[in-house]
Protein backbone atom coordinates (compact mmCIF):
# COMPACT_ATOMS: atom_id res chain seq x y z
CA UNK A 1 0.00 0.00 0.00
CA UNK A 2 1.14 3.60 -0.66
CA UNK A 3 0.40 6.08 1.36
CA UNK A 4 -0.23 9.63 -0.28
CA UNK A 5 -1.19 13.02 1.55
CA UNK A 6 -0.97 13.19 5.39
CA UNK A 7 -2.05 15.19 7.26
CA UNK A 8 -2.92 15.99 11.34
CA UNK A 9 -5.90 17.87 12.01
CA UNK A 10 -6.69 19.79 15.38
CA UNK A 11 -10.13 21.44 14.95
CA UNK A 12 -11.85 23.61 17.11
CA UNK A 13 -9.18 24.50 19.68
CA UNK A 14 -10.63 27.33 22.32
CA UNK A 15 -8.57 30.03 23.56
CA UNK A 16 -9.02 33.15 25.44
CA UNK A 17 -6.88 35.07 24.76
CA UNK A 18 -6.37 39.84 24.02
CA UNK A 19 -5.56 40.37 21.03
CA UNK A 20 -7.37 43.19 19.22
CA UNK A 21 -6.83 46.44 17.48
CA UNK A 22 -8.85 48.25 20.08
CA UNK A 23 -7.88 48.89 23.85
CA UNK A 24 -11.11 47.17 24.92
CA UNK A 25 -9.91 43.77 23.15
CA UNK A 26 -6.74 43.62 25.02
CA UNK A 27 -7.97 44.40 28.41
CA UNK A 28 -11.59 42.25 28.31
CA UNK A 29 -10.14 39.80 26.02
CA UNK A 30 -12.23 37.37 23.27
CA UNK A 31 -12.75 33.51 22.93
CA UNK A 32 -10.25 32.73 19.76
CA UNK A 33 -11.20 29.81 17.89
CA UNK A 34 -7.86 28.13 15.98
CA UNK A 35 -8.42 25.27 13.59
CA UNK A 36 -4.95 23.54 12.44
CA UNK A 37 -4.21 21.37 9.44
CA UNK A 38 -0.71 20.30 9.30
CA UNK A 39 0.84 18.59 6.12
CA UNK A 40 3.55 15.71 7.45
CA UNK A 41 4.77 12.22 6.64
CA UNK A 42 3.69 9.94 9.38
CA UNK A 43 4.23 7.01 7.71
CA UNK A 44 6.22 5.57 9.92
CA UNK A 45 4.16 5.59 12.92
CA UNK A 46 0.89 4.44 10.94
CA UNK A 47 2.97 1.36 10.39
CA UNK A 48 5.05 0.98 13.08
CA UNK A 49 1.99 2.39 16.19
CA UNK A 50 5.44 4.45 17.27
CA UNK A 51 4.71 8.48 18.44
CA UNK A 52 8.33 9.00 17.56
CA UNK A 53 7.14 8.74 13.80
CA UNK A 54 4.36 11.71 13.78
CA UNK A 55 3.66 14.82 15.45
CA UNK A 56 2.21 14.82 19.08
CA UNK A 57 -1.22 16.71 18.67
CA UNK A 58 -0.62 18.09 22.80
CA UNK A 59 2.60 18.86 21.91
CA UNK A 60 1.17 21.08 19.47
CA UNK A 61 -1.46 22.60 21.37
CA UNK A 62 0.55 23.80 24.11
CA UNK A 63 2.57 25.85 21.49
CA UNK A 64 -0.52 27.26 20.12
CA UNK A 65 -1.36 28.04 23.46
CA UNK A 66 1.45 29.46 24.32
CA UNK A 67 1.13 31.95 21.06
CA UNK A 68 -2.35 32.73 21.75
CA UNK A 69 -1.05 33.83 25.14
CA UNK A 70 1.07 36.88 23.86
CA UNK A 71 -1.51 39.42 22.97
CA UNK A 72 -1.18 40.94 19.43
CA UNK A 73 -3.08 43.95 17.60
CA UNK A 74 -3.62 41.61 14.62
CA UNK A 75 -4.66 37.97 14.18
CA UNK A 76 -2.59 38.02 10.83
CA UNK A 77 0.45 38.40 13.23
CA UNK A 78 -0.58 35.41 15.85
CA UNK A 79 -1.33 33.44 12.89
CA UNK A 80 2.19 33.79 11.02
CA UNK A 81 3.85 33.59 14.68
CA UNK A 82 2.05 30.02 15.12
CA UNK A 83 3.12 28.88 11.84
CA UNK A 84 6.93 30.05 12.36
CA UNK A 85 7.13 28.45 15.78
CA UNK A 86 5.12 24.80 14.26
CA UNK A 87 7.71 24.87 11.45
CA UNK A 88 10.51 25.44 13.98
CA UNK A 89 9.85 23.19 16.63
CA UNK A 90 8.68 19.98 14.52
CA UNK A 91 10.71 19.00 11.96
CA UNK A 92 8.11 16.22 10.41
CA UNK A 93 5.90 19.12 9.78
CA UNK A 94 6.06 20.47 6.14
CA UNK A 95 3.30 22.35 5.79
CA UNK A 96 0.97 24.71 8.15
CA UNK A 97 -2.84 25.52 7.18
CA UNK A 98 -4.43 27.58 10.17
CA UNK A 99 -7.92 29.43 10.66
CA UNK A 100 -7.81 31.98 13.22
CA UNK A 101 -11.17 33.67 14.31
CA UNK A 102 -12.25 35.53 16.98
CA UNK A 103 -16.24 35.25 18.45
CA UNK A 104 -18.30 38.08 18.72
CA UNK A 105 -15.94 40.67 17.10
CA UNK A 106 -16.25 44.15 18.46
CA UNK A 107 -17.49 45.55 15.09
CA UNK A 108 -21.44 46.71 15.28
CA UNK A 109 -22.47 43.68 13.48
CA UNK A 110 -24.90 40.26 13.85
CA UNK A 111 -21.58 38.21 13.03
CA UNK A 112 -20.35 35.05 14.81
CA UNK A 113 -16.83 35.12 14.12
CA UNK A 114 -14.52 36.56 11.70
CA UNK A 115 -10.36 35.75 11.34
CA UNK A 116 -8.34 34.97 9.00
CA UNK A 117 -6.73 31.89 7.12
CA UNK A 118 -2.78 31.28 6.06
CA UNK A 119 -0.70 28.43 4.80
CA UNK A 120 3.14 28.42 5.50
CA UNK A 121 5.64 26.19 4.24
CA UNK A 122 9.66 24.76 4.97
CA UNK A 123 9.55 25.93 0.84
Amino acid sequence: MKQRKMSIHLCGMKFYAYHGVERQERTVGNTFIVDLELDCDFSQASSTDDLSGTVNYASVHQAVKEEMEKPSLLLEHVSARICKRLLDEFPLIDTVRIRLSKTNPPMGADIASCGVGMECSRE
